[in-house]
């Protein structure tokens, strides 16, 4: 293996501050003794100009390949951008480090005004990689292989006609659960469980709980209730709805495959996690206060609530 470090940056380049940011960070690396790779898509929006004594920006035609050798992927843009970078960087299975310039940037682990303490905990390799459940989905029609991706998020099968619902049957484990007529269904990951499975009232689950989420969208039926199913089961959706554009399949906002009646969707789990850089050792818990906005006032938690107990107690003592 070569001695040489590499870091490849991603950048969502029709943001004038993520060009600025991802700039900034290629010479802030470069400087440093890390050698930076640039896809060749997004060097022309760059000023890719070589820090004084550090290597140049090297432009790679493709992202994806191992042997590039890459240490980590600086990603610089918000949540979608990091599920961009998550699809190019799939092959190489190069950890992700996300530089949040976006709304909520559940997937980033920096924030755009902590980008010289990002750079410095790069080159100091004070970081952590963590591996991310990912889902595998295969689509079947007629028992021939019609499709074959992956999801980080989330793989929505979902109504391709504004006007008229679909009709699915949800199966686990090679046995149905039950048959909707519905807007879709979400199948999630417990990383995608704040993104589209939380808006569509699924649970919020803790990225180190290993399981698959399942949640119907508008669905008329007695039973149409999120569950969530071991990471070991199979989930298989079959649309039933006529027609031969009847629904799509969605993953990850990204991919889009178009379903016919009669086509069978399968998830399980992926034996290709997603790998994500991280800089802190936050709980989950922080990070979904933060992101989210959510009052926690009057908490004053068990470590306060011991010492408050135990000053009443001398209160009581000295009262005797």
């Amino acid at each position: 293996m070569s001695t040489t470090r590499r870091a490849l940056v991603l950048t969502h380049t029709g943001r004038a501050d993520a060009r600025s940011v991802a700039e900034e960070m290629c010479r802030a690396l470069g400087a440093g003794g890390i050698e930076v790779l640039v896809p060749a898509d997004e060097a022309p929006d760059l000023d890719l100009t070589s820090p004084a004594g550090g290597p140049a920006v090297r432009v790679v035609e493709d992202p994806e390949l191992p042997d590039l050798d890459v240490e980590l992927a600086v990603v610089i843009g918000g949540d979608g951008t990091i599920l961009r970078a998550a699809e190019r960087t799939r092959r190489a299975g190069t950890p992700l480090l996300g530089v949040n310039l976006g709304h909520v940037g559940f997937l980033a682990e920096a924030e755009h005004d902590a980008v010289a303490a990002t750079i410095e905990a790069v080159l100091e390799r004070r970081y952590t990689i963590e591996e991310r459940l990912a889902l595998d989905v295969t689509v079947f029609h007629d028992n021939q292989l019609l499709a074959h991706t992956f999801a980080l998020n989330e793989a929505s099968v979902e109504k391709a006609a504004r006007e008229r619902m679909i009709e699915v049957v949800l199966e686990v484990d090679g046995r149905p659960i039950s048959r909707w007529g519905c807007d879709g269904v979400v199948l999630a990951t417990p990383t995608g469980s704040t993104a589209y499975n939380f808006s569509a009232g699924g649970p919020v689950v803790w990225p180190e709980v290993e399981a698959l989420l399942m949640v119907p969208i508008s669905a008329h039926a007695l039973f149409a209730r999120p569950m969530v199913v071991a990471p070991t089961s199979v989930i298989a959706v079959e649309l039933l709805t006529p027609g031969t554009g009847a629904g799509v399949l969605w993953c990850d906002g990204r991919r889009t495959v178009e379903l016919p009646t009669g086509a069978r969707i399968e998830v399980t789990r992926s034996a290709q996690p997603v790998r994500l850089v991280r800089l802190h050792a936050s709980p989950f818990a922080n990070r979904l206060v933060a992101k989210f906005g959510l009052s926690v006032e009057g908490w004053r938690g068990a470590a306060e609530r011991r010492r408050q107990d135990a000053g009443s107690g001398e209160v009581r003592d000295r009262a005797r």
